[in-house]
């Protein structure tokens, strides 16, 4: 539990229920009252006061007319510049394309790269939205199974191989850091990906969305930083939105590597995909050059509450398989061993009204798996650790 009298860190321990329930974002708005939410992936903190400070000069400015940007938004060599700085990638401003979402992004790479039938790896389990996207726009999914093992998750690289091969495959759809295990892939196992990607010659789709939320000494790695093949065959999705609680700004971008791709999407009509708000370009602009501090806080609060997460399933739930997540703030449990009989997340509504997410929507190997978002402040998050963990039958005592 939170030690008596202990603050927390200021601007994210001291949310209150009342203001939370009060926002209007899906996570509090959708559920009962007396519901605790730690579903969706938005976190619970407030916006970063940077943000919050460029938006309201752009108001007070009255400044909401056309952008003057004949050559894309100042966001593409802020992305660059970034990437640069904290990666040694040198991404190209010239190639960085804005759109609203990181999932507006796939669709269009897939509809620009890809054709009805054609075959797409993509990791499972997996962020829903995406498994969701290849189903409705008919590509063959060609599963990459992220295994359990002791040593954390982990892909079966000869098994992808293979299964690229025999499928006739077109594309991999990369997730890294991945949601929802929280593993971030090491530069050798970036390796062995690119170069089944180059034997087959695969379209990389690298969402490296999660990017910002990774855990020392752990170490995120772009995927088209690897080698000049890797960058040529990349395309990289990413957004400060997640790193930075801006989901409502709906601004991302995207950078396209290989030449053709990147010539096709400019050939088409302007505005057939929508353009991003100058609002979503201010918000992402301040995160990237002005939140290093507000983030820094964010990471430590963050990583306290992942091995508080960890630590109480581990003493309270000990058959529930959960390993410390390298990135992200969500966990992904295993409470098949459980043998409960019913949906964990149906459980886990009923009996501890907490909404969790989970199950197969995440892919067919994801049934009986949790998604706890622990983005959260302490006291709230160890009120619903104590709810899910009553809920699934915690041993007395722990």
């Amino acid at each position: 539990m939170t030690p008596a009298g202990d603050p927390g860190t200021p601007g994210f321990d001291d949310v209150d229920l009342a203001w939370l329930r009060a926002r209007g974002s899906v996570k509090w708005h959708r559920p009962d009252e007396d519901v605790l939410p730690a579903w969706v992936a938005d976190m619970d903190f407030p916006t970063p006061p940077p943000v919050v400070a460029a938006l309201r000069e752009a108001i007070d400015r009255r400044d909401l007319g056309y952008p003057d940007w004949p050559d894309g938004s100042p966001l593409r060599a802020v992305f660059a510049r970034r990437m640069a700085e904290r990666y040694g990638w040198a991404a190209s401003a010239d190639r960085v394309r804005e759109q609203t979402d990181l999932i507006q992004c796939l669709q269009l790479v897939l509809h620009l790269a890809t054709s009805d039938g054609d075959a797409v790896a993509v990791q499972v389990p997996n962020y829903p939205p995406f498994l969701a996207t290849l189903r409705t726009m008919n590509r063959q999914v060609v599963p990459m199974e992220m295994e359990d093992t002791d040593e954390g998750w982990r892909m079966d690289f000869a098994a992808l191989d293979s299964a690229v091969k025999q499928s006739g495959c077109k594309a991999l759809v990369l997730v890294n850091p991945h949601n929802p295990t929280g593993r971030v892939l090491t530069r050798d196992e970036l390796g062995e990906i690119a170069a089944i990607a180059r034997r087959h010659d695969l379209l990389v789709i690298s969402d490296e969305i999660h990017a910002d939320l990774t855990y020392a000494p752990h170490r995120h790695i772009p995927f088209a930083s690897l080698s000049d093949d890797a960058t040529q065959r990349t395309v990289t999705l990413t957004s400060a939105t997640k790193g930075f609680n801006l989901a409502a700004v709906r601004c991302a971008v995207t950078h396209y590597g290989p030449d053709r791709l990147l010539a096709l999407r400019d050939s088409q009509p302007p505005d057939l995909y929508g353009t991003v708000s100058p609002l979503g370009v201010i918000a992402s602009q301040a995160a990237w050059e002005d939140g290093d501090a507000w983030h820094r806080d964010l990471l430590s609060v963050l990583d306290r509450n992942r091995r508080r997460v960890h630590e109480v399933i581990s003493r309270q739930l000990p058959l529930v398989r959960h390993h410390l997540p390298e990135a992200t703030y969500l966990g992904w449990l295993d409470t098949r061993p459980l043998n409960l009989g019913e949906s964990p997340v149906e459980r886990v509504l009923r009996e501890g009204r907490v909404l969790l997410d989970g199950g197969a929507a995440f892919g067919s190997n994801a049934d009986g798996f949790l998604r706890l978002n622990f983005a959260t402040s302490q006291q709230v998050l160890d009120d619903i650790l104590e709810r899910v963990t009553a809920a699934l039958g915690a041993r007395n005592g722990g």
